[in-house]
């Protein structure tokens, strides 16, 4: 009981605030989806804490302070550990799951469980949430049901059945794109400490040795990588451009991925140095 209520102490009207939520609180499908709409196009990913050396906290608390009161984004266990709270606290069934991430990694590779989904419960009927995947971040839950295409606001995606467990796909450019498979293993809190902790530390990890920024809008989806910033239109379009101040880099973390820069120490130098690296590699 302890436990349940330490995870459910969120203030859910800062919550709502923060993403610009009024609608219904009970825990129904139409409360899911528009909770996780709001979120996912609210509240950006983005790992500028690891990048710059200092704690990824998953403590509610630390939580709430992060992504709520300070302004800022988060990555998966941030950004998920915050929806689950949210969640459990209107009275959802929420299961803790992990993946295993494919995207963007060459066929056969086993990488760790190193990504936080969300299995939710209503009315018997089974759903996955996830708004932590970086520039192809779910903007709705999808039912678990294997091999049907599921619309969403963005992209069309679909949950493919392979031994015992389930992979997430995303429909782009007219071909299915595996993002991580994931079984239905329910994890510990300790379990995502540990799998934070590497992401976060580790010295190969992707997290600490490049900027990712990402956040989908009405009409696009909005990509950061390091100073590259790039605009995927729903029509097809799409817009590259290189950052190339720290004026214009903070501008764009501001406005476009609607990030509050004002607590972070050393963004500037940080910078700096992704704009020097960039054109040390041109």
């Amino acid at each position: 009981m302890q436990l349940q209520q330490r995870l459910t102490e969120i203030d859910l009207d800062a919550y709502f605030q923060r993403i610009g939520y009024s609608g219904d609180c009970s825990p129904r499908l139409t409360t899911l989806q528009a909770i996780h709409q709001r979120h996912s196009e609210t509240i950006a990913f983005e790992n500028l804490n690891s990048l710059l050396k200092q704690p990824v906290k998953l403590d509610l608390a630390s939580l709430q302070q992060k992504l709520i009161n300070q302004g800022r984004g988060g990555y998966c266990f941030e950004q998920n550990s915050l929806l689950r709270a949210v969640l459990l606290a209107l009275g959802f069934q929420v299961t803790n799951l992990a993946a295993r991430v494919l995207w963007n990694l060459p066929s056969g590779t086993i990488a760790p469980r190193s990504h936080m989904v969300l299995g939710v419960n209503i009315d018997g009927e089974p759903y996955i949430a996830d708004a932590g995947f970086g520039g192809l971040t779910l903007t709705a839950p999808l039912a678990l049901t294997p091999d049907i295409e599921q619309p969403t606001s963005h992209e069309p995606f679909r949950l493919s059945a392979a031994d015992r467990s389930y992979i997430m796909q995303a429909y782009i450019k007219h071909e299915w794109k595996s993002l991580y498979r994931f079984d239905l293993q329910e994890q510990e809190l300790p379990d995502y400490e540990v799998s934070n902790w590497y992401v976060s530390t580790h010295p190969n990890s992707i997290f600490v040795t490049n900027l990712m920024v990402a956040k989908p809008d009405s009409n696009c989806r909005y990509a950061l990588w390091n100073n590259q910033l790039t605009v995927h239109y729903l029509d097809g379009r799409t817009e590259h451009r290189v950052l190339s101040t720290v004026a214009e880099f903070r501008a764009t973390l501001e406005s476009v991925f609607c990030l509050n820069l004002g607590a972070i120490a050393e963004i500037d130098r940080m910078l700096q140095q992704l704009i020097e690296r960039s054109r040390a590699m041109t």
